[in-house]
């Protein structure tokens, strides 16, 4: 082996444990919410409204299945559920495209909205693995005016869901 190679060699095999303890680590929890209309953890990751450790990871809002909670009964993320907070309002007409942004693409049993807690769609994967990037066209049917729409992300083989909350002004 000439000399150059092994230097190279020698220098790889110093530098690599320094690169793996000082790159930072993946959240652990990392997975999905929805960016676009912008949900309210997209809105604290973007600055538009100050919170708390939300910020850093809007992927992270998990809990188990059938919370009706933003923040998945997660108490670090207690501040999505607070209405008042002045959160941004999207305007959107009876249909909506809602888009997900995954980090960690788990199978996926469904994907349901909810509207004042009643589910106005639903989108059956039937526990196939999604794209980096989901979405779905809901239609609201007859409502209109200011309301709070629940993304839930339903995971096939977990007990678990990942929550978002959009706010919308439906025909506003």
């Amino acid at each position: 082996m000439n000399r150059k190679r092994r230097l190279a060699l020698a220098l790889g095999a110093g530098i690599a444990p320094l690169l793996v303890v000082t790159m930072p680590a993946s959240p652990a929890s990392a997975h999905g919410y929805v960016s676009s209309p912008p949900s309210r953890q997209a809105q604290c990751a973007a600055g538009t409204i100050e919170c708390g450790p939300i910020k850093w990871e809007p992927q992270s809002v998990e809990g188990p299945k059938g919370l009706t909670s933003c923040s998945g009964g997660n108490s670090q993320f207690a501040e999505l559920d607070d209405d008042s907070k002045g959160w941004q309002v999207t305007p959107v007409g009876s249909s909506q495209s809602f888009s997900w942004k995954l980090t960690a693409r788990h199978s996926t049993s469904t994907w349901q909205y909810f509207v004042g807690g009643r589910k106005v769609a639903e989108f059956d994967d039937g526990g196939a693995q999604p794209p980096e990037t989901v979405t779905h066209t809901v239609n609201f049917g007859g409502l209109t005016g200011k309301q709070k729409i629940l993304a839930v992300w339903n995971i096939a083989d977990t007990a678990n869901a990942f929550y978002a909350c959009i706010d919308v002004n439906i025909g506003g």
